[in-house]
């Protein structure tokens, strides 16, 4: 633990520079602008940033995407509070009572109450990745090829089930649709060139960043080029700093938000909206009656609760994408994938590989976080005005970090194409509601399921029997075996008349 302690000083102190502050700086801010705005998600923003620190040094790339991702889910309270508008899924429950504080005036309180709340949710959930993260790792360390192969269709099948609870089959084919993009091209032991078609630019396989761009960013710019501009609401900004007693009445709610966020936030493919939402709800359930008539009508404490979960699961999505090379949220998918471009290798041997990295990345959070709160409580007046942006006026830039970012990579015109023609299928996706979250894990899962496949083979000479003995391959197998059958719907009937002949008949009153 001391140990720990130290690593995370020293990373800290060689973060406490002019260049790394600066930086911290002005990712958070163009996170928050990214956030506020509605239809610019994180997932977006990280993805659109990745493609601009390609060339620069892995911490200094690594901390500015953290710093965009922690100021973009905060910085879609603003206008879910004065737009009842979620500038990010994350947000959607802030709007339920931070929009009515806005129309009764209290819209610098209500903005002040969200930092605050969003700040001390990260916190909470930095601490416990400094705690966790070190532990999961040692574990970890216990995988082999055989697990690893597992692990990747674990990841697969629990992210289309958590981002696509409707029906389930629409997350599990997105997930193998990304994994099938992954196949194409050389495969890494023998090099042979798959599904290329006799095309030299597939023989090289798809490229991460056009795909993620286009999934995530042009997709979306096709969405939202589909609706009108959105009014803004015409509400004086008050007071912002909250007092001190708002927040330590709430303390109870607070460390609870954070704890449910950061543990919803590690579990692969759920995301800060589902934290946002459960805060919310265990709030409401606890609170005093005179206090829970409140909610939905401008309760401080309701606010409080959404800001904090949502932004305590963003340390808590990156915990299994450190220690098991799985993403926790659709944000934390495009940072794996930008760890593995900067030749960051997360995954059970992070903590031999590079032992101090972990430490680092907290460091980053800390940072990013006391930016959020810094640049949250000074800038408010100003910022908001960007919420008068024209959306026709927004989206074509979009588009053109969007082509450029594409294009930086690898000087292709090739990865232009790429990203426009994932765009257009993440449209069409989106539009018969498959996530697009599994897609994107697919493709980066891709590498690491067939290589171990196949590594395994070699190393059991042909025998599959160590993919269903080995202790925790078992484990995994049944794991993901239960998940799959809980969503088919007569097996779940089957279980549930079980269930109701073996229980006890009712003696008679």
């Amino acid at each position: 633990m001391f140990e720990g302690i130290e690593m995370f000083g020293a990373a800290l102190w060689g973060f406490l520079n002019v260049r790394t502050i600066f930086n911290a700086l002005w990712a958070t801010q163009l996170g928050i602008v990214i956030g506020m705005l509605p239809g610019l998600t994180a997932t977006m923003g990280v993805a659109l940033l990745t493609t601009l620190t390609f060339h620069m040094a892995a911490g200094d790339a690594i901390l500015i995407l953290i710093c965009m991702y922690v100021g973009s889910i905060y910085g879609g309270s603003r206008s879910a509070i004065l737009l009842n508008i979620p500038g990010t899924p994350a947000n959607a429950a802030t709007t339920v009572d931070g929009f009515p504080l806005a129309k009764a005036g209290l819209a610098g309180k209500a903005i002040g109450i969200a930092t605050t709340g969003s700040f001390l949710g990260s916190v909470i959930g930095m601490f416990t990745m400094a705690l966790f993260t070190p532990l999961i790792g040692s574990v970890a360390l216990e995988f082999q090829s055989f697990e690893f192969f597992w692990f990747a269709i674990f990841g697969i099948v629990i992210c289309g089930n958590l981002t696509a609870p409707k029906d389930p089959l629409k997350g599990w084919l997105a997930g193998f649709l990304g994994l099938f993009v992954a196949m194409i091209g050389m495969e890494g032991i023998h090099a042979y060139v798959r599904y290329s078609f006799g095309s030299t630019n597939l023989s090289g396989g798809i490229e991460l960043i056009p795909a993620m761009v286009g999934a995530f960013g042009f997709a979306e710019i096709i969405t939202v080029m589909r609706f009108t501009k959105f009014e803004v609401v015409k509400t004086k900004i008050d007071r912002t700093l909250p007092r001190l007693a708002e927040i330590t009445r709430y303390w109870k709610t607070i460390v609870r938000s954070g704890i449910v966020g950061t543990f919803i936030g590690a579990v692969p493919g759920v995301g800060e909206d589902i934290a946002a939402w459960v805060s919310y709800d265990l709030a409401k359930r606890s609170a005093k009656p005179e206090e829970a008539e409140k909610f939905g009508k401008g309760s401080i404490e309701g606010l409080l609760a959404a800001e904090t979960g949502n932004n305590a699961c963003v340390p808590g999505a990156i915990i299994p994408v450190l220690t098991l090379a799985i993403p926790g949220s659709a944000p934390a998918a495009v940072l794996l994938g930008a760890m593995l471009i900067h030749g960051v290798r997360p995954g059970p041997l992070i903590m031999l590989e590079f032992p101090t990295f972990v430490y680092e990345v907290v460091a980053m959070v800390l940072l990013s976080t006391t930016s959020m709160f810094i640049l949250g409580l000074l800038m408010v007046k100003s910022l908001v005005k960007v919420l008068m942006i024209p959306r026709q006026k927004l989206m074509p830039i979009v588009f053109v970090l969007c082509v450029v970012g594409s294009f930086s990579i690898s000087s292709r015109l090739f990865d232009v194409g790429v990203m426009i023609v994932f765009g257009l299928l993440g449209f069409l996706l989106r539009e018969m509601d498959y996530p697009m979250a599994p897609l994107v894990l697919g493709i980066i899962l891709g590498k690491m399921l067939d290589n171990n496949l196949r590594r395994s083979l070699v190393i059991s000479d042909g025998d599959i029997t160590p993919f269903f003995t080995r202790p925790i391959c078992v484990a995994l197998f049944a794991i993901t075996l239960i998940v799959i059958l809980s969503r088919i719907p007569w097996v779940t009937a089957f279980v549930r008349n079980i269930k109701n002949r073996l229980r006890p008949p009712r003696s008679p009153a």
